[in-house]
């Protein structure tokens, strides 16, 4: 008769699938908590003691780890000096085993749980058997994951055993998941030892979704969260409506939210291809929307559009007269889901946007390696800002300044942000010099930059921008300053009356 050791911590459509195991001549062996849970159910179970010939000991941390369990996992059937030390051992081969691990990931979110509840539910023995079955799978089947219980009991119902190349698979899904285990441990030791960049760097993610493709139709992709969701994220949105979110998709709408947490009123940014085309601020989220709109009308065709309020009907009735490939707000209105549910492939969602993202790490893969940084959430206060020039800012001034450093923090580098009454007016993103983007934006600006705003995610080298600036009549400037020949700056500002303020920080946006 065949052997079955079952202990599991997810219970999940279990008691069904061992009875057929029963039914097809496997001897099952368990302990604790799933033990109890098969005989209460009327299964038949030999407990892990009765095997062992030692009782469990220390509160249950030492129960399965014994010659008399692995012996039965790791020997290799067929071998004549295995079988020989099997049978002087008088140890029972298991042929089937079904673990899955003490809850450690489900401790550590709960904000309740001590320090000692986390180490109690690091689990020892289950991936020790998990490793030794994965091992074995040769002769051993091993199950991680309930939704692998169909496919092993069809493929015993036929076989009379699993076959071999499932027995690979299932073997491959345990040393994932165990990895994963021990990386969250690993990381959670990390973080209460305040080891910000280990020595090995351990990160794991769950599968979210295959996607259809990456950037280009001919790249591979999937989508893939975290341990710990942040609320205001993409990965932890609810879609409504619309077709199933692209790579690039997931990609704007994070380049969105990224931008929309720096407001705390009314705001609407629109992106393309993961740079703003238009940011606009209001009294209420129709203004708001109206001005993203109206800074860039041509560039939000096939963008995004996210909103830090509900969406109502007078801005669906907007929105709808567009193509765009994602809404994402926190909510929306009966009507307003009424009126952009008509176009059946727009992407409707709604995401928490209660909470902002503190902090968190980014991570930018490079050829054989991966570059870890902390998220730029860095915000200046007016109070931090040094006006260098003769002319001094109005409390406008700084209001308006501040909004478009603010916009210009998430827009390519080099990046220059013009804004005017709450909302962009020009974009210059990306350009390999300073003064290129600045005449992108000036371009686009037009007539409007005549008494207009204009930001710089970095320090200007010389004073060409400031020159270029004056010809289109920018009344103030934002830049972090710190350049040798800042004063070529200040003496050009000086020239023109030009106000011009110094953040003293710096962002890049690579």
């Amino acid at each position: 008769m065949k052997r079955a050791l079952v202990s599991v911590s997810d219970k999940t459509n279990l008691v069904p699938f061992v009875k057929r195991l029963v039914e097809l001549g496997y001897e099952i062996i368990s302990t604790g908590g799933t033990k109890k849970a098969l005989e209460e159910a009327g299964v038949e179970v030999i407990a892990v003691d009765a095997v062992t010939g030692f009782p469990e000991i220390l509160e249950g941390r030492v129960k399965t780890l014994h010659p008399m369990i692995h012996g039965g996992l790791l020997a290799k059937r067929g071998d004549r000096s295995h079988q020989q030390q099997v049978d002087e051992n008088q140890i029972k081969y298991i042929d089937l085993v079904c673990v899955n691990l003490y809850p450690f990931a489900k401790t550590i979110q709960n904000t309740a749980s001590t320090h000692e509840d986390k180490i109690e539910n690091i689990d020892i023995g289950g991936p020790s058997m998990l490793r030794s079955a994965a091992k074995n799978f040769n002769d051993v089947t091993v199950i991680v994951d309930a939704k692998d219980y169909d496919l092993v009991i069809s493929e015993i119902e036929e076989n009379q055993n699993t076959t071999l190349k499932t027995r690979q698979m299932l073997a491959g899904k345990v040393f994932n998941h165990t990895a994963a285990y021990d990386a969250m441990i690993a990381n959670y030791f990390n973080e209460i030892n305040e080891i910000e960049f280990p020595e090995k760097l351990t990160l794991t993610y769950d599968l979210k979704q295959g996607l259809r493709y990456g950037e280009n139709p001919h790249q591979k992709a999937a989508f893939y969260q975290t341990l710990q969701q942040p609320s205001y994220s993409v990965v932890n949105s609810q879609q409504l409506h619309g077709k199933e979110l692209s790579y690039n998709n997931i990609a704007d709408a994070n380049a969105a939210l990224e931008i929309l947490q720096e407001f705390e009123g009314p705001a609407a940014v629109a992106v393309k291809h993961m740079n703003p085309c238009g940011v606009g601020l209001g009294s209420t989220i129709e203004e708001a929307y109206d001005k993203a709109y109206q800074a860039d009308p041509v560039s939000i065709f096939g963008g995004i559009v996210a909103l830090n309020k509900e969406v109502t009907k007078e801005v669906a009735e907007k929105l709808h007269q567009l193509f765009l490939e994602i809404v994402i707000a926190p909510s929306f209105s009966e009507e307003a889901l009424a009126i952009l549910k008509q176009k059946k492939n727009l992407r409707l969602l709604i995401t928490d946007m209660s909470k902002r993202l503190e902090n968190g790490m980014k991570l930018a893969s490079v050829k054989g390696g991966v570059l870890v940084q902390d998220l730029d959430t860095l915000q200046v206060n007016k109070e931090e800002l040094e006006c260098v020039t003769e002319v001094q800012p109005t409390s406008e001034d700084l209001k308006q300044l501040m909004f478009g450093f603010n916009v210009c923090k998430h827009v390519k580098s080099n990046a220059i942000t013009l804004v005017k009454e709450d909302m962009t007016i020009g974009i210059g993103a990306g350009q390999m010099n300073r003064v290129g983007s600045a005449k992108i934006a000036l371009e686009q600006a037009g007539e409007l930059s005549q008494g207009a705003y204009l930001a710089s995610d970095a320090f200007f080298p010389m004073s060409d921008t400031v020159e270029l600036a004056a010809k289109y009549g920018i009344k103030a400037i934002i830049q972090p300053g710190g350049s040798i020949k800042d004063q070529d700056s200040i003496d050009a500002c000086n020239k023109h009356g030009i106000c011009m303020v110094f953040t003293k920080v710096r962002h890049f946006k690579h």
